[in-house]
């Protein structure tokens, strides 16, 4: 037995599709469904089976630097340095663990995110409908769906009665979708297969039964989650810096090394032994061989603060990649806007208007007239409108967060039902909270559901003794069915005028992206118990609302910061033109755009079908792309990757995914997103808040700075101290420190002071710098003047030292150039706290962590140098303490030095921009 799961059933009649699936109204039998359950497999997504431990711990071995601390060791090994093996060994399984640690915990994080509750169907079997996993359903499977139920499997509908499904989190429209069983042409999109449901989607109304067309990986979700694999993911851009700087500071290393033993052996003619034990020790103490683990520690760091900001990293080098995206291209629904559904204006039939305060489902909020509030007992035409919205639905409004079928933001009330129910609910509650007694008790009678070919619902119900018969619905079909408007004085003829009055309000709501819905009644004088569609006639016109799906807070603030950073926002959506337009506007997204505006404020999927040259100048000129496919969205991710862009993809819904995947930053919501979603992402926001991507991208430029300045201290401490060999070699002194005091020195600096550095906060307004450019090397040309400054004055104070103390004594000599080649490594990290503000300025002590690496690494240098059994281990001799305080004073000597240049080459030039 073959069941075709592609086929395109929703061409079918629904008799025909049942017999095509080999099932039948009654549904399949238990006997039928247990061998296509074992034939197909369950109804799951595959490829979610989590993460592997040993392969997670594995993937840090892959790194250039990694691979050089391996021959490091090898040749340690070799020259019978097992110290130093061990050593370099410990630091790999630091780097490691420590990177397998935090993304392990960054996985049980998204883990804990995603619901843990199985998934339920009601499904008839044999004639009688019960309950199972929906794991278990098979195609052919009749199942049975109720209003706030979610969708299990994509089905194909065989009765529908006022069916309306939510299905934002799949195609991207945020508005309720009505639903019919009747066949349609086979070449339909997707989105507009109104005879189908869809896994992973929602009924907001209605009831249907429908038989499964396709389960698990079979499912529109399920293709675009398989098709992830698929995706072509590029070498992440920070691994690519990585990997450079790993080769320039090695090759950087291996050549000063050559020139210390060609020197040696060669030049000087040293004994072999010593030469190769002290360039052994040169190569050792130059490659950076904790810069793997103070990256990592970096990055750990970085994540850790954002993760206080609500922003989860799944993958380590996402963290300092945020910090270099140039564009963000955004979701509309649920990650600008709230995807919730709320009445902002009224406009009634006294010509009067009202603004609505507050936004989501908390009944707090009022009414406004010329930003003055209202007291709705003065108007019986609003009171009339409150009492129709808060009757004439079936929405639920919980008491507590958690009592709905759908979630609400943190504070807010949950909810069940049609979102534009709900809101029209929360208008109602909003008032009547604040103004109890306002409107009088409501008798329901007869309810008579929304339909899309009436276009509006209705309510038979008795209010203070008299029958009434309310309605709400779109706009002009309630405005054709009235033929009277209230006003304070009571219902009034509706004339022409005041039908253009109305029609001309509607319509600048709609431009402003609000949908419009008209709420009327009639008194009613029968004594049927029933509500029917013929009932609703000459109705009493009483206002309009108009209903937003609002900005979130904070958003407007998020893209200026990110304009202000030199970051593009662009709004890629699958709802419609003008409402992508109209949030865009109201967030600030279409501010500040290309003068050439020749393509609008928006396109949509149809306008977008050019060739590539057109394609790539619509990307450059429009920021707000709507009604696109999941494909037109990977299209735009690469045409904008092709230019050069390090882009991140924000979203939630399954329609995301595969941008998210094939973006350099993919940044899933957590609350509301979807497993696929997530899954696809390197970035998880646990708040959902676009807002927060902004305070993740300024960690993430504090922590690309941090490991650039880190950078610079290794290069500039490791190239120092290799001059001072060669130097010294070429006058013909002897070594000036023994293979063991040059790895002591590399412990006591390199080792202690790095790790200060990574914990170093921004300084001055790092979002007011443009992103760092794509192919920009953490090592540049910029900072090849200070490396040689500093160099040269560490140089100068370790030859000068080792010349003044050489007729004491090498040991003398060794000491005093141990001290101050140790001391102006350790001075130069307050100097690479900012690369361009003076260390005064951002406060000499303002980083505690470097403090006490200070202290530490000083500590460490005057216990070897001051107790006997370490003195005599590295041969070094005790030094008066004036000499001390005078290697120490004049080893500060690089912090004015820098302090100098700082002036001249960066500090008259913030002085300016400070006036």
């Amino acid at each position: 037995m073959e069941i075709e799961q592609k086929y395109p059933y929703h061409s079918l009649r629904a008799e025909e599709a049942l017999e095509k699936l080999q099932s039948r109204a009654s549904g399949l039998t238990d006997e039928e469904a247990q061998l296509r359950l074992e034939e197909i497999g369950p109804n799951e997504l595959t490829g979610t089976e989590g993460m592997n431990p040993l392969l997670l711990f594995l993937k840090q071995f892959k790194d250039f630097l990694i691979l050089i601390l391996f021959i490091a060791a090898g040749v340690a090994w070799y020259a019978g340095h097992m110290v130093d093996v061990y050593v370099i060994m410990g630091v790999i399984m630091f780097n490691a663990v420590l990177g397998f640690f935090q993304e392990y915990r960054a996985e049980k994080a998204i883990q804990a995110l995603k619901s843990m509750i199985k998934q339920e169907a009601t499904v008839r079997r044999g004639g009688k409908a019960k309950k199972i996993e929906a794991r278990e359903l098979v195609p052919g499977d009749v199942i049975i769906l109720e209003e706030g139920d979610s969708i299990p499997a994509d089905s194909r509908l065989l009765q529908a009665k006022n069916l309306q499904t939510v299905e934002a989190s799949l195609t991207g429209e945020s508005l309720p979708v009505t639903k019919k069983v009747t066949p349609l042409e086979e070449k339909v999109h997707m989105g507009d297969r109104t005879n189908m449901i869809w896994k992973g989607t929602h009924v907001a109304r209605g009831t249907a039964q429908a038989v499964v067309a396709a389960t698990g990986p079979h499912t529109e979700l399920g293709k675009i989650s398989s098709s992830l694999g698929e995706i072509k993911v590029t070498t992440t851009n920070f691994r690519k810096k990585t990997d450079r700087l790993g080769k320039q500071m090695a090759v950087i290393s291996i050549l000063t090394s050559l020139v210390v033993f060609v020197l040696g052996y060669f030049l000087r003619d040293y004994p072999f032994e010593e030469v190769l034990l002290v360039t052994v020790a040169t190569l050792v103490s130059s490659i950076p061989e904790g810069l793997p683990a103070v990256i990592s520690i970096v990055l750990a760091i970085g994540a850790k603060r954002m993760a206080r900001q609500h922003a989860i990293i799944r993958k380590f080098s996402a963290t300092e990649m945020l910090g270099s995206v140039s564009v963000i291209m955004t979701d509309k629904t649920g990650t600008l806007t709230k995807s919730i559904l709320t009445v902002k204006r009224i406009f009634l039939g006294d010509g009067s208007e009202y603004a609505v305060t507050g936004t989501g489902y908390a009944v707090e909020g009022g009414l406004t007239q010329n930003e003055q509030e209202v007291n709705p007992s003065d108007s019986p035409v609003l009171r009339q409108l409150l009492l129709i919205a808060g009757a004439c639905n079936n929405a639920k409004l919980g008491e507590q967060p958690g009592e709905g079928k759908e979630g609400a933001e943190k504070g807010e009330p949950s909810v069940m039902g049609d979102p534009t129910e709900v809101a029209l609910l929360v208008l109602a509650k909003k008032i009547t909270t604040k103004n109890e007694g306002l409107l009088p008790e409501v008798r329901q009678i007869d309810d008579l559901p929304f339909s899309s070919e009436q276009k509006f619902r209705g309510l038979l119900a008795e209010v203070e003794g008299q029958r009434v018969l309310m309605a709400v619905g779109a706009p002009e079909k309630i405005l054709k069915l009235s033929t009277s408007i209230l006003t304070a004085e009571g219902p009034q003829d509706l004339t022409d005028e005041l039908r253009q009055e109305v029609w001309e309000k509607m319509d600048s709501w709609a431009e402003e992206a609000m949908r419009v819905l008209a709420l009327a009644y009639r008194p009613s004088d029968g004594t049927s118990e029933e509500a029917v569609a013929d009932d609703v006639r000459d109705l009493v016109w009483v206002g309009i609302t108009g209903i937003v799906d609002p900005p979130r807070k904070g958003v407007p603030e998020a893209v200026a910061a990110c304009r202000s950073a030199g970051i593009r926002v662009m709004m890629v959506t699958g709802d419609h033109k003008k409402t992508g337009a109209a949030i865009a506007r109201e967030v600030g997204i279409l501010d500040g755009l290309a003068n050439d505006t020749s393509y609008g404020d928006a396109l949509q999927e149809d306008e977008l079908e050019v060739d590539d040259q057109e394609f790539s100048r619509m990307v450059d000129q429009v920021s707000v792309f709507t009604r696109v496919s999941p494909n037109t969205k990977l299209r735009i991710a690469e045409t904008l990757q092709d230019k050069g862009h390090l882009i991140a993809m924000t979203g939630d819904g399954v329609n995301d995914a595969p941008a998210l995947k094939r973006a350099d930053v993919g940044i899933a919501m957590g609350i509301r997103g979807t497993d696929v979603a997530k899954d696809a992402a390197q970035i998880v926001l646990s708040d959902d808040n676009f807002a927060t991507i902004v305070r993740a991208i300024q960690e993430g430029r504090i922590v690309f700075q941090n490991v650039r300045q880190t950078s610079y201290f290794l290069l500039t401490t490791n190239f120092a101290a290799v001059a001072v060999f060669i130097v010294a070699i070429a006058i013909g002194w002897p070594f000036p420190l023994t293979a063991t005091q040059i790895l002591w020195v590399n412990l006591v600096t390199d080792g202690v002071m790095e790790l200060g550095l990574a914990t170093e906060r921004g300084h001055g307004d790092i979002m007011k710098q443009k992103p760092v450019p794509r192919d920009a090397s953490i090592l540049d040309r910029e900072v090849v003047p200070y490396i040689l400054l500093m160099s040269s004055i560490m140089l100068g104070l370790a030859l000068g030292a080792f010349a003044y103390y050489l007729p004491q004594g090498e040991e003398t000599a060794r000491t005093a150039v141990f001290l101050v080649v140790a001391m102006t490594q350790v001075f130069n990290t307050f100097n690479m706290r900012s690369l361009e503000r003076s260390v005064f300025s951002i406060g000499l002590f303002s980083n505690k962590y470097v403090n006490i690496a200070f202290v530490v690494s000083l500590s460490l240098q005057l216990v070897v140098i001051y107790t006997p059994l370490l003195s005599g281990l590295f041969r070094f001799e005790e030094l008066p303490l004036v000499d001390l305080l005078v290697l120490l004073g004049l080893s500060s000597l690089v912090i004015w030095g820098a302090e100098v240049y700082k002036y001249f080459r960066f500090g008259r030039k913030q002085a300016r921009e400070q006036k």
